[in-house]
This record gives structure tokens, sequence and C-alpha cells, in this order.
């Protein structure tokens, strides 16, 4: 069952709609912190399964699946990008007949942005702003389409929002959200 939160009653998002697997909390943190930081990428196969059978009717719907990209520094000394897991696991575990196309590649992060661990979300807003553009190669594939955005965890909503805008501007239908786990904020 889909539920609004209230901070995205309070602010409505960009995005159509969001899903995810998980609530972000003490336990969760646990299973994600490891995979995020610790090497642990086994997990994205279960995690990536967990997220397509909340995502079903997202990825149903998506023409493209795209996942939050890294700057390459980050994906230097990381050596993976965990949305990119998930994303891929996530298209493979989707209904036959349903699977969009994975497009890993389809926004490039152009500038480096830092951790958002420790801002408030206004400064995540403004770290994050126009730090992402369309790699040139997608541009003609992303007009009137639903792009599905995958992340790890959506605390703000400021690098999804940021990420929409880019798509929007591209020409994209609609774009929905796929994330491992979500903060659950109360309406301020």
């Amino acid at each position: 069952m889909a539920r609004s939160c209230g901070a995205c009653l309070a602010r409505p998002p960009r995005y159509r709609r969001a899903r995810a697997a998980l609530i972000y909390d003490a336990r969760s943190r646990r299973l994600l912190l490891p995979f995020k930081h610790g090497d642990r990428t086994d997990i994205a196969r279960a995690c990536g399964r967990w997220m397509a059978r909340a995502g079903s009717e997202l990825l149903a719907e998506a023409d493209l699946v795209a996942p939050v990209p890294l700057h390459w520094r980050r994906l230097f000394t990381r050596r993976y990008n965990q949305a990119q897991l998930l994303a891929r696991v996530a298209v493979r575990e989707a209904a036959v007949g349903t699977r969009p196309r994975l497009a890993p590649d389809l926004l490039r992060r152009r500038r480096w942005t830092g951790s958002q661990s420790g801002l408030r979300a206004q400064e995540r807003r403004g770290n994050v702003r126009q730090a992402f553009d369309i790699h040139p190669r997608w541009m003609a594939e992303v007009a009137g389409k639903t792009v599905l955005l995958v992340d790890d965890v959506l605390t703000t909503g400021a690098t999804v929002e940021a990420c929409t805008r880019v798509l929007q501007r591209g020409g994209a239908r609609h774009v929905d959200v796929l994330t491992l786990a979500r903060v659950v904020r109360p309406a301020v």
C-alpha cells in the first residue's frame, strides 16, 4: 500500500512516485552501510529483489531505469556504484514482458559534490544543484519516456530531485524513484 510521508505532503516532490523496500532506521542501517561503504556487494542480490517487489508497479511502467550516478572520483575509491548494482538486479527481477531497459550511464555526475551525510535539507539541495546531466548518447532516448531512478537511500530527496529536474528538462514524461530504504519524516 502506497502512502505519502508528511514531508512529501508539505513539500510535493518533482518526481511522480517513490517506493522503498525498507524504512531507513537502526536495523536497515546495519544492512545498508556495509553494502554502501564496506564492499559487501553480495548484499545487492537480495536487496535488489526486495526493491523489485516493492517497486513492481514502477518497474512495469518504466521505459528506462537509471541509477543515480557517482562522481568518477567516488567510483574510483569505492570501485562500484551501489545504485547501479541495485538497478541491475531490480530490472532482472522485473516481471517478464514488463522489463524496462537498464540505462546505467543515462545520467552523469558532472561535478564533485562530496558527501551529503550530515547536511541539512537545504544544504543538500545546494550541494547537488546542477551536479547532474544526461549523457549525450541518451538524449534522444529520454523524450516522452517514463524513467525510473534507482538509489540506495532516499533521505531528503535532494539528489533524486536534482536528477528529476535534469530528466524533465530532457523531456521525460514521468520520473519515478525506487530506493532500497527511505527516511520517513513527519510533516513540519
